[in-house]
Formats: C-alpha cells, sequence, structure tokens
C-alpha cells in the first residue's frame, strides 16, 4: 500500500523574505494499536494473540528501563535507541551535575532492514 501525502506551501524560516515552495507532507491513512499489532505478530508466530501481547508489554517496559539505565537498547536489524539530553552549561567543568541536563530525548537510528523496507515504499499523492 502506498504511502499517501498531501502538498503543503512552507516558507524557509532563515529567510523569511524568499519566496514560499511547495513540499510534500505524509499524511497518516490510520493506526494500528498494540491489540492489533499482537494479533498480527501472533499470526507470524507459534504465541497466541495474549501470548504475544504479553511478550510487547515486557518489550516496551524493559526498553526504557534500560535507556534509564544510560544504555544503547540495540534491536538487530531493526535499529537502536538511545538517550540524547537538552542542558545548561556552566561557567566552570566543576560546576556541571546532573540538574544541568533539562531533559532526555529519546532518539531511534533505524537498522538494515528498517531501511531496507523503507526504501521500497511507494508514494501516492492525495487530491
Amino acid at each position: 500500500m502506498p504511502i499517501k501525502f498531501n502538498v503543503v506551501q512552507r516558507g524557509n524560516p532563515a529567510k523569511p523574505e524568499a519566496p514560499k515552495k511547495y513540499y510534500p507532507s505524509i499524511k497518516s491513512s490510520d493506526r494500528m494499536s498494540m491489540r492489533q499489532l499482537a494479533k498480527t505478530a501472533s499470526d507470524r508466530s507459534t504465541l497466541s494473540p495474549p501470548d504475544m501481547m504479553a511478550a510487547i508489554e515486557s518489550f516496551l517496559a524493559i526498553i526504557p528501563d534500560a535507556l534509564a539505565e544510560g544504555k544503547v537498547v540495540e534491536l538487530g536489524d531493526f535499529g537502536s535507541f538511545w538517550l540524547r539530553s537538552t542542558s545548561e552549561g556552566a561557567e566552570r567543568a566543576e560546576e556541571v551535575n546532573g540538574s544541568h541536563i533539562r531533559s532526555l530525548i529519546p532518539r531511534f537510528m533505524p537498522g538494515k532492514r528498517f531501511k531496507q523496507v523503507l526504501s521500497a515504499a511507494k508514494f501516492k499523492k492525495l487530491p
């Protein structure tokens, strides 16, 4: 199924006087709930939908816990999750401590398989 997109006009924030251009903007077609994900995954495995749901729930609890321990979570060809932070500077290195970290931002780097699937995506312009 192709990825649908709309056409939107946007200006360049760095050059407000520059003429606006038209860009494709991805339009989500639907959502997949965790229950639907578990059902689809169970159809591809020997686990029942409730067992798959329990496995997914466990998996989703482990990732943020591992990130909170400062680990990079590697998921093979799917990709990796890690944390990035925003912080406040200090005048001297000795003054820097954990309170200077303002927020943690989870990041994802797609792996080989993830990139392969997305590189084969087809697109359809919406009217």
